[in-house]
């Protein structure tokens, strides 16, 4: 029986319209679709979900797209800018969604390949927030990439509709997605031995 393309999910961003973490995301996809993965984003508003409550079962319908779209996630990629040393509210509360996961067959974040980038107006945020990333996937059962990747938005990165400017960026945003894609095919493979 044949298998659906790989899917990889991404997740992140801001609610600014063209924000950095989203446009990496964008390249990151651009790259998984060119290795013949199916994907999906969710940014901005796709992620201005209500605050996560795991004592009620009511979901709204984006809060109910993203955790069907994790469960039949091959492979993940998260993005998130540093703010105040931290991952943003908005994508830790997407995260925090995850709780709906946890007595699947495949719980939380499990056999799933998970790329993490950290975006800030500086060096300095980069570090931890790439590091809480790692800490978060590494809780929900997750495989992060080798790869993680640092973007220092006071560097021109992205132009106004969210072309990558800078080349560097742009390489390691696709050799990240590479290992994203190649785990999660080998992972697929290797379930089903």
């Amino acid at each position: 029986m044949a298998h659906a393309a790989l899917l990889i999910v991404a997740i992140g961003g801001s609610q600014r319209p063209i924000s950095s973490g989203a446009s990496a995301l964008r390249l990151c996809l651009q790259e998984a679709e060119r290795l013949n993965a199916r994907t999906r984003l969710f940014s901005g508003a796709d992620i201005d979900l209500p605050t996560y409550d795991p004592s009620s079962t009511i979901r709204t319908p984006a809060a109910l797209a993203l955790i069907e779209s994790l469960r039949e996630a091959d492979g993940v990629i998260f993005a998130s800018p540093g703010y105040h040393g931290g991952v943003s509210g908005l994508v830790k509360n997407a995260l925090d969604y995850t709780e709906d996961m946890a007595k699947d067959d495949r719980p939380y974040l499990t056999d799933r390949a998970v790329g993490c980038i950290a975006a800030g107006a500086g060096w300095q945020a980069g570090g931890p927030v790439l590091a809480g990333l790692r800490s978060i996937v590494h809780a929900l059962r997750g495989w992060p990439t080798p790869l993680g990747v640092q973007l220092n938005t006071a560097e021109p990165l992205f132009d106004k509709d969210g072309a990558c400017l800078n080349d560097s960026a742009a390489g390691q945003l696709r050799e990240m997605t590479r290992q994203v894609v190649a785990f999660a095919t080998m992972r697929r493979h290797g379930a089903r031995d």
